[in-house]
């Protein structure tokens, strides 16, 4: 028994759950490891009962009615033993069933004791102690009775009685061994999967947050852009008598912005696909530095704007710092742009390590209506950068002043470590 216990330990991991059936009630097909396990059960099974048959044709064996069992009837005894180890084959499919019928040859058949054993050990692997407890104590019972009627003449019944006590013990502890382990094992194979599930959750969920940051700021920088371009092209449509070089360089302005324009909307198309959106490189993100060149980008669409920069330490900025200010500068330009075309725009940043870094866009309040079109505007911008504030740790303010100027300012948080 002890080798059918080790045997069954050996082969857990590969096929722990091979004998459950599943959900829908079918069982599982027959492993390599079943198979196994099944032969060396019947072949441990059926060596045990020729062993104790022939042991018990050589010795005068005494009847419970009195005088001798007959020679026949020890033959009989044999051959149903035999026939009982083939029950080992099916013995996963039905295992309590399989123990309660034989039950009444465990009462009076020596033989037989291996293939019980074996059937009660499957019966509390496979099954909770509720529903196994029952069945292993009437073959407890059982087994009295077996001392009782056929006593061993080598030993006395209370010896007996406590060897069968031991046996049935140690084959119940140590089924309830591999049971354990193997709830275990499906247990620690359930995290296995519910992690890697996690894992992947956590990765798509990564992917999405980037595509939509990435997405976020495309869309700074294509607002930014069309912006230009409806400034460029509503003062052609308000000046046709303008001479041929400013008309010139307002196209030259219009077509490089529109390609920029067409390869940014590119990008973002890119990172807003399902599949292998995040496989190519990501372009350069702007940074403080870049400020300088966002103002003469304005300039040159004919605003009117004065940077003033009091930051220790400009170089050590961190680079997110750095790109939520260029993103809030950027902002507001193109809102003065849109709302107060022709107004002095001055942009204010100042700030360094351990005090933050405060941004400000100041313009002077729009009087009637500009000389041309109105640039359209969703409206989100602002609350774009209010959440990108946010995440950062910083503060985002905007509104009319008591001068009557429109003033954006955000402090963003500046580690002096």
């Amino acid at each position: 028994m002890t080798g059918i216990a080790a045997s069954e330990n050996a082969w857990l991991l590969p096929s722990a759950l091979a004998a459950e059936p599943d959900r829908t009630g079918r069982q599982p097909r027959r492993t390599t490891r079943d198979w196994i396990v099944d032969s060396i059960a019947f072949l441990i099974a059926l060596g045990f009962v020729i062993m104790v048959s022939w042991d018990l044709h050589q010795r005068v064996q005494p009847s419970p009615l009195g005088g001798t069992i007959p020679e026949w009837l020890l033959t009989l005894d044999g051959w149903l033993s035999a026939l009982l180890c083939a029950v080992l084959w099916v013995r996963r499919r039905w295992p309590v069933q399989l123990a309660v019928a034989a039950l009444p040859l465990s009462l009076i058949s020596a033989p037989s004791a291996m293939v019980v054993l074996i059937l009660l050990f499957t019966v509390v692997v496979h099954r909770p102690l509720r529903v196994a407890g029952p069945v292993v104590l009437l073959h407890l019972l059982a087994a009295f009775a077996f001392c009782w009627m056929r006593p061993d003449p080598t030993v006395s019944l209370r010896v007996s009685i406590v060897l069968a006590i031991t046996i049935t013990a140690s084959v119940v502890l140590w089924g309830m061994v591999v049971r354990a382990r193997r709830q275990l094992v499906v247990s620690l194979r359930e995290r296995a999967h519910r992690a890697e599930a996690e894992q992947q959750l956590r990765v798509a969920q990564a992917r999405h947050l980037e595509r939509t940051r990435i997405a976020r700021e495309m869309h700074d920088v294509l607002a930014h852009r069309i912006s230009l371009l409806s400034l460029h092209a509503g003062a052609l449509e308000f000046r046709p008598d303008a001479p041929p070089e400013e008309v010139a360089r307002a196209a030259g302005v219009i077509r490089d912005n529109a390609h920029q324009a067409l390869q940014d909307l590119r990008e973002v198309i890119g990172v807003l696909r399902e599949e292998g959106a995040g496989d190519g490189p990501e372009r350069p993100q702007p940074t403080l530095a870049d400020l300088a060149m966002l103002a003469e980008e304005s300039r040159v669409a004919g605003m009117r704007v004065s940077v003033r920069e009091q930051v220790d330490h400009a170089e050590a900025v961190p680079a997110g710092v750095g790109r939520s200010a260029y993103r809030i500068v950027q902002e507001g330009l193109t809102n003065a742009r849109k709302h107060a075309f022709g107004a002095a725009v001055t942009v204010t940043v100042a700030g360094g390590p351990g005090t933050g870094l405060s941004v400000e866009v100041c313009n002077r309040w729009p009087v009637g209506l500009p000389p041309v079109q109105r640039i359209p505007g969703t409206g989100t911008g602002l609350v774009g950068l209010a959440e990108r504030t946010s995440l950062v740790g910083g503060r985002l303010e905007h509104g009319r002043t008591e001068a009557g100027d429109f003033r954006l300012a955000a402090w963003l948080p500046w580690s002096a470590t």
